[in-house]
């Protein structure tokens, strides 16, 4: 009699509980489902796992910090590609609507068709859509710097600054991709001559960063050594604009030249060589913060390099926002949304080792 009611008694208090959690029965039935699929033969070993620590993160937790002089919400950067189309329009006008929306900086595509037309200026006029609380950097390469001071006319660098409402210009330095480029420019002088005639004779703000091979340890030592806002490395692995520039070559030319466009720095890569950079310079110093970019596939990439350099860093996907950028705004803002989400839950539970 006893064992019948302690069975009875197991049988109503299941039921109950199946009653308060109306999709246990549905869970367990996928967890059985789906137990031989669940194994993970293959461990991120980036990180430490600590589960102890930390409640399950709330919206917007990772904390509001300032970079480039400005105050962001969160630690990502978007870096548009691109101008002049009415594709290009609706993906910079997306892009600022999601940096508004979640606290991130923004550099615009080359800007150099505006240097001497608004014909497109449609195409990067994005500071409203943003705020003029979030950093915006307009965007040039050396080539074009080169002429502009070749024949004074570094006053158009003041006039797309204003017209853009951006804080600063970011130099594109690009010597592979023009290389490459059938229609390429040539560059006249070292790029780090036309840097520093930059930062001498003008007042504005200065990012430099690669577009897609990243620095070496020379390059990197220089540019720390400037009063430069950042580096952004636009590091190898990702969008790499002298292959992409190759392929738009002929047959022959692609043949030659391909194992050029296989050398380059990795993000990793450039991390180790700035930490060891910083600890060189010590005091001597001056750029102080850095832009992590380059074959950063998710938010577990950026979380891990930007917790390994020893200063003050943001990561950019260029890639992968602008994947997701070129249609309604709608899905732009699930995608970030999804990147913040696992940046937090990250930043909840992993060390980095």
């Amino acid at each position: 009699m006893r064992l019948g009611r302690f069975i009875w008694a197991v049988i109503y208090n299941f039921m109950a509980y199946q009653d308060n959690d109306p999709t246990a029965a549905d869970r367990k039935k996928d967890h059985i489902e789906l137990a031989l699929k669940s194994e993970t033969p293959d461990i991120d070993g980036r990180f430490y796992y600590e589960p102890l620590f930390s409640a399950h993160p709330e919206k917007g937790s990772w904390g509001k910090f300032s970079f480039l002089g400005k105050e962001m919400q969160n630690p990502l950067w978007v870096s548009s590609m691109t101008g002049g189309t009415a594709m290009a329009r609706i993906i910079n006008q997306n892009l600022a609507r999601a940096c508004g929306k979640f606290g991130m900086g923004m550099g615009l595509g080359s800007c150099r068709s505006l240097l001497f037309s608004d014909e497109y200026l449609s195409d990067f006029d994005v500071r409203h859509l943003m705020g003029d609380d979030l950093p915006l950097y307009t965007n040039l390469g050396i080539a074009q710097l080169e002429q502009l001071i070749k024949n004074n006319q570094l006053y158009l660098i003041d006039n797309l600054i204003d017209k853009l409402k951006a804080d600063g210009l970011i130099i594109h330095v690009n010597p592979m991709q023009e290389w490459m480029q059938p229609e390429g420019d040539r560059y006249e002088k070292p790029a780090i001559e036309t840097i520093e005639t930059i930062l001498n004779k003008t007042k504005h703000k200065v990012i430099v960063k690669e577009v897609g091979q990243g620095f070496g340890y020379e390059s990197l030592k220089t540019l720390f050594q400037l009063p430069l806002q950042a580096i952004d490395f636009a590091a190898a692995k990702g969008t790499n604009f002298a292959k992409l520039e190759l392929l738009r070559s002929d047959a022959e030319k692609q043949r030659i030249f391909d194992s050029f466009v296989k050398i380059g720095h990795d993000a990793k890569e450039m991390v180790e060589l700035s930490n060891l950079v910083i600890n060189e310079l010590g005091e001597k110093r001056r750029c102080k913060e850095v832009i992590i970019s380059g074959g950063i596939k998710d938010f577990l990439d950026g979380f891990y390099l930007i917790k390994k350099i020893n200063t003050n860093a943001v990561y950019g996907m260029a890639s992968g926002f602008l994947a997701h950028a070129r249609g309604d705004y709608e899905t732009l803002e699930t995608f970030v949304q999804s990147q913040i989400d696992g940046l937090e839950v990250a930043n909840a539970f992993l060390k980095v080792k």
